[in-house]
């Protein structure tokens, strides 16, 4: 008999999500990698979008993460070509487009909820995943503990775990993101704004009465940002986004971390399955990595608790589970995987098909429709 129905490794915000989306019922543990005493400090803002906000909700923790600042509208725009376009709440029929939440407080509040929610193991380091007859085993440290544990099913929501376990395919996108908070002199009115430039997407998100940044750039660029003092980083943003905002006045110390396109192959372990960041790692842009890692783990956990306890990682759950998320993981990737490759560069062709592209979407009410549903519920939106 299996120690546990589930056993999650992972307690960031995919995996935290999956154990509190379990009913009553399942017995539940959670591996940890953090110790005890870490606080899971994280300097990027999140771009929730609407479905994921219902998902918190029903999760119970949407109401601890107030004030998130809503996105009312999103700007897009290429610099050096023409073609832009406004996505509206209002015209889509939605309260927001989305949200913008710090991601450590976000991590904080869910990571709140697993004492309750299921056997918390923190500082819990994976060694090996493998099968048994009828359970995956988990082979795990804390401290200088060995231990072990078994269950029907174990879910993997941290890549870090699967070195040595899974294949993945990779793309470098020889870009980094530098990522601060800045102040403008003109209000944001809640308006989220993506400029595409030849060395990658610039992101300024609305975030109370600041604006969170994500500047996608070359990796020497991105260093000489980091390192820049403040005014002159502050220039060199006003060349890069324009006077939508007036004049960028203050900005927060910087951060970074490279971009890279990575896609988990299938693991060789019976009733083992990946999800959140462990299955697909994307590129900020369009900010559809963690929504699409939600989706997952609420997916996810709706199968098990529609399941048997015997039918609980068995090879036909799991073939049911992958064919119903293909469509909505395959799309997320490709669209963001398209979007870095199509904008990131200063092809002439390619301006003036984007900037056509652009205008096509803003002039054909059917199309942004389409791509606002998708890009606030997935797929199946």
């Amino acid at each position: 008999m299996p120690d546990y129905d589930v056993l999650i490794v992972g307690g960031g915000p995919v995996g935290a999500a999956l154990a509190r989306g379990l009913r009553d019922g399942r017995s539940v543990a959670l591996l940890e990698a953090r110790p005890e005493d870490a606080l899971p400090l994280d300097p990027r803002p999140i771009a929730l979008s609407h479905g994921s906000r219902l998902i918190l909700d029903r999760l119970g923790v949407w109401e601890a993460l107030k004030p998130a600042t809503p996105i009312a509208r999103i700007h897009i725009s290429q610099r050096g070509g023409f073609g832009q376009v406004e996505l509206d709440h209002e015209e889509a029929g939605l309260p927001a487009l989305g949200y913008v939440v710090d991601y450590s407080r976000l991590s904080a509040h869910l990571s709140e909820l697993l004492p309750g929610a299921c056997d918390y193991f923190k500082g819990a380091s994976v060694l090996t995943i493998g099968s048994e007859a009828d359970a995956a085993r988990v082979d795990y440290q804390v401290g200088t503990t060995l231990a072990q544990a078994t269950a029907r099913l174990v879910a993997v929501a941290d890549g870090g775990a699967l070195r040595g376990v899974a294949q993945a395919r990779t793309r470098d996108y020889q870009q980094v993101a530098v990522t601060a908070e800045v102040t403008s002199s003109r209000p944001h009115r809640n308006v989220a704004y993506e400029r595409f430039t030849p060395d990658g997407p610039l992101a300024l998100l609305p975030s109370g009465e600041r604006l969170a940044l994500v500047w996608s750039t070359k990796p020497a660029r991105a260093q000489q940002l980091c390192i820049m003092a403040e005014r002159e980083f502050l220039h060199d943003l006003q060349q890069a986004f324009g006077q939508r905002l007036g004049t960028f006045e203050a900005a927060s110390s910087r951060a970074s971390f490279p971009l890279t396109l990575k896609v988990a192959g299938s693991l060789p372990v019976s009733r083992a399955i990946v999800l959140g960041n462990a299955a697909q790692t994307l590129h900020p842009v369009a900010g559809q990595g963690f929504n699409l890692g939600l989706r997952d783990a609420w997916e996810l956990s709706t199968a098990i608790n529609a399941a048997a306890s015997e039918e609980i990682g068995a090879a036909s759950m799991l073939a049911a589970f992958a064919a119903r998320r293909r469509v909505d993981r395959g799309g997320g990737i490709w669209f963001t995987d398209i979007l870095v490759r199509l904008f990131s560069n200063d092809i002439g062709p390619l301006r003036v098909a984007r900037g056509m592209g652009l205008a096509l979407l803003g002039a054909v009410p059917p199309v942004k429709d389409f791509v606002v549903r998708r890009m606030t519920f997935g797929a199946r939106g």
